[in-house]
This record gives structure tokens, sequence and C-alpha cells, in this order.
């Protein structure tokens, strides 16, 4: 049996929320997946993210913040939530580096002592640059912040409506095994955001409560003095959320690049993920003053932010050569069928 099992079977009632069952898999001190030295990123890892895809995304970013700042006057500043390995930092600090001189300060906020590790392998730590494991660490700060794929790995209760009511889905042990069980409703705060969030669920529909979403906002939002936040994740509108094909919900792990559906199977092994709720999320983002700019599809964002730029004419017949892998990848983020289609980019301001 697993640490969660153990963990389980001292509870007094012996059930858990799926809540507390992902902040156990993800991100237990010892056992959690992302606290892990195991790779996640990458063909060898379980998933791969737009920043890991290529440079080129960090890059294309770091030009469009530099923009922002002039024509808001904001200052040289960026803190990234959910940093990982640092590869999206390095590669808007050098693009930074050769558009302009003025200096940048960098805030990489990450809980994995791993991740932290990596980022120093690739980053110098200086004073300029500086690692935090905690939103709560940040000092009250002007600029930009940013985070990609941050709020889909937050920890998420799971109900069920059914003809006789709304149901919490709980994890419990049986017979060594983990299984789900489903009791009457009495978490108030899902009932609240319920209500708050005008989601109308289908009999016997699923669907994800990310009550720990509204602390991050909040978080950022009382740490952002004057600035943006740039948030890229996938997510649903309520009308999405209300499709046939959402009907069981989008809580699902992956392991090797392949999906698991039943993510009670390997606690702690796999990455789990849910879809985030894009009209909660703003709607909760304006009552802390974070006032909704614009969305786009990623790919849209990535055009808008001038990613042809980066484009470069080249005659090199190699196909590995860097001006052909910086196209391609170019090509990857903004044709129909590549990765940006699954992803939202959200802009806020506060006091711009």
């Amino acid at each position: 049996m697993s640490y969660v099992h153990d963990y389980i079977l001292n509870k007094n009632d012996r059930k858990i929320s799926y809540a507390e069952f992902m902040e156990l898999c993800l991100y237990h001190p010892q056992y959690g997946y992302y606290m892990s030295n195991k790779e996640k990123i990458g063909p060898s890892g379980d998933f791969i993210t737009s920043s890991n895809i290529a440079d080129i995304y960090g890059k294309t970013i770091a030009g469009w913040y530099y923009k922002e700042a002039n024509k808001h006057g904001l200052p040289a500043q960026i803190c990234e939530i959910g940093a990982g390995n640092g590869r999206f930092a390095k590669a808007f600090i050098d693009e930074w580096s050769t558009i302009t001189n003025e200096p940048l300060h960098y805030f990489l906020i990450d809980g994995s002592l791993n991740h932290l590790e990596q980022q120093k392998e690739l980053l110098p730590i200086t004073a300029n640059i500086k690692q935090l494991s905690d939103v709560n660490q940040l000092p009250p700060f002007s600029g930009l912040i940013f985070s990609n794929e941050l709020f889909d790995a937050l920890p998420v209760h799971v109900i069920e409506k059914q003809e006789s009511g709304i149901f919490e889905v709980m994890v419990t042990v049986y017979e060594e095994k983990l299984i789900e069980e489903k009791i009457p409703l009495e978490n108030q705060r899902i009932a609240d955001f319920l209500l708050q969030s005008k989601l109308s669920l289908a009999n016997g529909q699923r669907i994800e409560i990310p009550l720990a979403m509204e602390e991050v906002i909040s978080k950022i939002a009382k740490s952002l003095i004057r600035g943006l936040v740039l948030t890229v994740d996938y997510g649903y509108t309520n009308l999405e959320w209300a499709q046939p094909q959402r009907h069981s919900g989008s809580l699902r792990g992956y392991h090797g690049h392949q999906m698991v559906y039943n993510i009670l199977q390997t606690p702690g092994k796999i990455d789990i993920t849910t879809h985030i709720h894009f009209d909660s999320f703003i709607r909760i983002g304006e009552e802390h003053q974070l006032l909704m700019m614009n969305k786009w599809r990623q790919d849209e964002f990535l055009l808008h932010a001038g990613i042809f730029d980066q484009l470069q004419n080249h005659k090199d017949q190699n196909p590995f050569s860097e001006a052909g892998k910086r196209n391609r990848a170019i090509r990857s983020l903004i044709m129909s069928s590549g990765i940006s289609q699954a992803f939202h980019v959200i802009l806020q301001e506060k006091n711009i």
C-alpha cells in the first residue's frame, strides 16, 4: 500500500476529498510527483509544455512584455509562478538582454526543491534573479506576473449531481484499493462557488471545483501593486462545461505522454491535471482588482505578440541547423494542429 492508503486509514472517517488526494499525490514533501527527481517534461517525461518545445516561446513573450512595459510605464520586473526547470526564464532573460540594456529583475517561484536545483543549472542566481518557494514570499511587486500551466495542476474537489441532490466524490480504501465514495455535499465553500459561478449541472454530470484557484489568485493580487498578469492554461467556459462531452469532468493523469483515466491507481507516480474554469477565473480576478484586458487562443496571442519577428531566413540545407529548428518550432506553435490550439492566454491588469 502507498503513503496515501496509510494517510486515509489514519483518518477518523477513512476518506478524503479529491483535493486532499491531489495535494498528497502532487505536493507531498517526500512522495509528491512534483517534488520528486523524476524527469517530468519532455520526450522522456510525462508531458510537454509550450515553453519546453523551444526557446522561441520565452523569447516571444520577452519581446511582447518589453513593448507593454514601455507602453504602460512598467518596470523591468517579471515574476514567474510555477517556474519549473527554468527553461522559460532563461529564454526570456536571454532575449531581454538582446533587446535592451535595462537591467531585468526576475523572480522564479516554485515549491519543488528539484526544480530549484534545475533552475540553478541554467541560470545565475543573483541579486537580479531570485528564487522563491511561494507567492507569499514575493515582496510588493510591479511588473509582469506570468504562469504557464499553473492553475491546471492545483488540487480540486469533485462533485456529481444526481436527482436526489449534489454529492461530493471522496476517496477511500476498500480491500487495499483506492476507490470513490459519494457523500451529500457538506462543504459550504463548494456550494458558494457553484452559486457564484452560475454553473448549471445536468443530472449525472461530474465536475471539478477549484477552490485553490481563488487562493492563488488572491495571493497574486495582494502581491501586485501595479502591472499585468499573463496566464496560459487550458480550460472551459461555462457554456463549454455544459456540453455533453464534458459530462464526466476533466480530471485525468498523464504518464509517458499517455492519458490515465483512473488516477487512483498509482498515487505520486503520474501527473494529475484538470481544465480550469475560465469564467470563474476572470470573475475571481475582478473581485481581487485584477481586471480582464483580453483572452486569446495561444496561437492568436503569439501572432499578436510578434512571433513571426523571430523567423530567420537561411540557406542552410541542414534541417538540424539552429535557424531550421527555430523556424520549425514557430510553425509547431501556430499551426492549426499544434499544441497552441488547446491553450488560452488571459491578460489581466491592476492599476494600469
